[in-house]
């Protein structure tokens, strides 16, 4: 599990020697670690062809909520329990959460049983270098505003892309992200394929990163229904099981 850096600028972030391994282990274990790099700090830096800037006018995705519309909800508004999803679209064991779990989840939305909240974060920009987790954040907006399904299928797309080097900016890269898109039937569409370009969506996607920053949720992936956390990442660094992560949505839904 990847921790999010302090956001205070007053707080001189300390660069600690530790892999992402054991961070994991120590979130997975009820253990916060908080460390992160100087915002200076080296890194494999982004492509050419991202957009310099995000447009000055904020422009909002369909088929969000919140405020600034930073909350992405998935699923029936209906259904009895809400998933709240905490990712960081650069972080490795999101990607590892998606591969083994992201099934369940999609079984149990698919059921009615619960519907997903997504809250997206860009910190490991800051801790890695580039803009990927930014610039990934901004083309999930543009296929957002296509439909609910395509962002869904797109954000399956995009774990399904991530580089073996979580240093490497592969989503930096605006024709790469293009790229990974056209993997998903029907959402390379002209509207889309200008947004991604355009960076249409990068004020937004800057909006919703800061909503994760004034959460309480230290490190991601990170699952909660309501306030009651929801394992994903075992002791071993491992994702725990489709019957255990289901087993403990159950409990905290009744237990609410």
């Amino acid at each position: 599990m990847e921790s999010k850096p302090p956001r205070h600028p007053a707080i001189r972030r300390r660069a600690l020697v530790l892999g992402s391994a054991a961070t994991a282990l120590g979130l997975a274990a009820g253990i916060g670690i908080g460390f992160g790099l100087d915002d200076g700090s080296p890194g494999t830096a982004a492509t050419p062809d991202v957009p310099a800037a995000a447009p000055a006018a904020l422009v909002v995705p369909a088929h969000t909520t919140g405020k600034d519309g930073t909350v992405i909800p998935y699923g029936r508004a209906g259904a009895p329990v809400t998933l709240h999803v905490y990712e960081d679209l650069r972080c490795p064991y999101c990607g590892l959460f998606e591969q083994e779990l992201g099934g369940t989840v999609d079984s149990l939305v698919a059921s009615g049983r619960a519907k997903v909240e997504f809250h997206l974060a860009a910190f490991l920009d800051k801790r890695l270098g580039g803009k990927g987790s930014r610039t990934a954040l901004g083309a999930l907006g543009a296929a957002l505003n296509e439909s609910p399904a395509l962002f869904k299928a797109y954000h399956s797309a995009l774990y399904a892309a991530q580089p073996e080097d979580e240093t490497t900016d592969t989503f930096g890269s605006t024709g790469k992200l293009l790229e990974i898109a056209g993997k998903v039937p029907g959402l390379r569409t002209p509207a889309f394929n200008k947004a991604v370009k355009e960076g249409t969506y990068l004020a937004w996607a800057d909006k919703v990163a800061d909503a994760f920053y004034t959460s309480d949720v230290t490190g991601t992936p990170t699952v909660k229904v309501g306030d009651t956390p929801v394992a994903v990442i075992d002791d071993s660094g491992k994702a725990v099981g489709a019957d255990r992560f289901t087993r403990q949505v159950d409990a905290a839904a009744a237990a609410r």
